[in-house]
């Protein structure tokens, strides 16, 4: 762990939360709306206000995860997802010049990994794949300990291959209870709490699909660990026997009796990832200076 502390900010398309991390605990959470709408500037600096609250003379990095690609290396994010005006953004810059401080930039899903990696279910495990899913369909890749971005921060997004003449997300994501119910996922669990038919159906035929999913980072990832994440994670045990049932066609089976797949139990695993971006980037300067 770092020997000050991290400030970890998760920036969404409606809200920005901003946390200072030491150890494994966050000291102080700060938490505000932002103008999505809104220019860039105005923006950037609703996040650096949320920021100011959190910071202090203690703290030696920043971490970001953000709903968007990434070029890790420079720190820029483009096309954030919610925020139009948000195109091409030198973020890592922006902190950097204000705070004095090293930051560092990934998209959300990678931070998810991240949170989990070091705080939360996916400790002790050297390849995992850290799966949200929400609004939409996120992966985060972990591969001997460390985060896997690729080239241009695409590893692990399944949600955006071509299947049967959509996405894969439109089919695993929120997406699914919108088109087939009329309403979002939370309604649906609302009714399968209660047992009704049609909802427990749904649950079951979104399983079914989440499992294709599933199957295609088996076959690309081969992880030890899969850690579900985004609000319909919570809804697992409504799915889990239809996800279960498509891994049945996995073609290595015996492999799956040393697969686990949990969910995600961490609070502000998102603030906790991004200033864990931090504590990868140190772990990375560490093995080449080996």
């Amino acid at each position: 762990m770092a020997s000050g502390t991290i400030v970890g900010i998760d920036l969404g398309g409606t809200n920005v939360r901003a946390g200072r991390v030491r150890g494994v605990a966050i000291e102080q959470l700060e938490a505000r709306r932002i103008s999505g709408q809104a220019a860039e500037e105005q923006v950037l600096q609703e996040v650096f206000e949320t920021v100011d609250r959190v910071h202090d003379d203690g703290v030696v990095g920043i971490g970001c995860g953000v709903p968007s690609q990434v070029d890790v290396e420079r720190g820029i994010v483009y096309s954030v997802e919610n925020i139009p005006s948000w195109r091409e953004v030198p973020l890592k810059d922006r902190l950097e010049e204000r705070y004095g401080v090293v930051a560092w930039i990934n998209n959300d899903a990678n931070a998810f990994a991240l949170g989990e990696l070091h705080f939360g279910k996916a400790r002790g495990y050297r390849d995992v794949v850290a799966l949200t899913i929400g609004t939409g369909l996120g992966a985060g890749i972990i591969i001997d300990g460390r985060l896997h971005s690729g080239s241009n921060c695409g590893a692990g997004e399944i949600g955006a291959m071509p299947h049967r003449g959509h996405k894969v997300e439109y089919y695993c994501s929120g997406e699914f209870f919108q088109r087939e119910a009329g309403e979002p996922g939370h309604l649906v669990c609302e009714r399968a709490e209660r047992g009704e038919e049609e909802a427990l159906r749904l649950f079951h035929r979104f399983g079914v699909e989440l499992g294709h999913a599933i199957l295609i980072l088996l076959y690309a990832y081969d992880p030890e660990l899969i850690v579900l994440g985004g609000s319909i994670s919570k809804a697992y045990r409504l799915f889990e026997a239809g996800m279960r049932e498509r891994l049945e066609g996995y073609a290595y089976q015996h492999a799956l009796g040393r697969l686990t797949i949990t969910v995600s139990e961490i609070e502000n695993v998102a603030v906790l990832g991004a200033a864990a971006l931090y504590l990868d980037a140190r772990s990375r300067d560490r093995h080449r200076a080996r």
